[in-house]
């Protein structure tokens, strides 16, 4: 009898695991123009995200960089591998705030949250200001 409810909790604890790990939006994903590809992974105790994949990698034979970054020092900077996602928390749910997003295509960091839509589906918000004013975008989870 102590066997099987040893084995009752071992597969309630194991099921408990999986399903916080489905909540979470560590993982690789896509924008909507599947032009990219993102990988968001723990930094300390917050959550960051780099560039990891590029549809057009190459501008005129040559790796992009960051040519639009207001500082000159970052402007040689290869796009591929560019942490553009810093600093999200959790605000509980699911929902990760207070981060920022850098966007290469204008150089410009607005300041940004996630929230997670379903397992697959994650909404990214960049504005300035109030959340209520900015643009969002909803990626798709690719591992």
């Amino acid at each position: 009898m102590r066997k099987i409810f040893l084995f009752a909790l071992f597969l309630c604890l194991t099921s408990t695991l999986g399903w916080a790990q489905k909540k979470s939006p560590i993982g690789v994903w896509t924008n909507e123009e599947k032009e990219a590809r993102f990988e968001i992974y723990q930094c300390g105790d917050k959550l960051c995200g780099k560039i990891i994949w590029l549809k057009e990698p190459n501008r005129d034979g040559k790796p992009k960089v960051d040519q639009f970054n207001p500082d000159p020092k970052q402007q040689k900077r290869p796009i591929m591998g560019l942490v553009f996602l810093k600093n999200f928390g959790s605000v509980g749910g699911d929902k990760w705030d207070d981060g920022t997003i850098y966007d290469p295509k204008s150089g410009k960091t607005y300041s940004s949250y996630m929230k997670l839509l379903g397992q697959d589906k994650l909404e990214v918000k960049g504005y300035i200001g109030i959340s209520l004013i900015g643009r969002s975008q909803t990626w798709t989870r690719v591992q």
